[in-house]
């Protein structure tokens, strides 16, 4: 079981990121050109958020039924364990509340410049964090 959520998550991984460019890209795009927010641009935001809390729900149960997750929880001193034990899940939290909070922002706005302006902020600062701390080694190794 570990090897199939680990290969999950790993592969949710890629979609949960272009979900999360494309409704950045899509923010950004329709807050630039002053366009109207439509009901594709909500569900653009709204299969990235989708696809964030789904990646979300596969690294916790990942990390709870790795021989790796409670083990090294508290390593300090080996970067690569720090990286995957703490920093990845924290920051990656961090990152889905902050994209949970551009959801829940938009909705009570209703100004399309604020909508898009919002989903931008948010969103954007949810992708930096993500990319910030995926392990990119173990997702190019051979």
């Amino acid at each position: 079981m570990y090897n199939f959520l680990q290969k999950f998550h790993s592969g949710w991984a890629y979609l949960a990121l272009l979900l999360l460019l494309i409704a950045v890209v899509n923010s950004i795009i329709g807050f630039t050109s002053k366009k109207d927010f439509t009901a594709k641009d909500r569900k653009i935001a709204l299969f990235a958020l989708i696809g964030t809390h789904t990646q979300l729900l596969i690294g916790l149960i990942l990390y709870f039924v790795s021989p790796l997750g409670k083990a090294a929880f508290g390593e300090m001193s080996n970067a690569e364990l720090r990286l995957t034990s703490l920093e990845h899940p924290l920051i990656n939290i961090i990152a889905i509340v902050l994209i949970t909070i551009g959801w829940s922002k938009h909705k009570k706005l209703i100004n399309s410049e604020a909508k898009f302006k919002t989903f931008a902020i948010f969103y954007g600062l949810g992708l930096l964090l993500i990319l910030s701390r995926i392990p990119w080694n173990l997702w190019f190794q051979k």
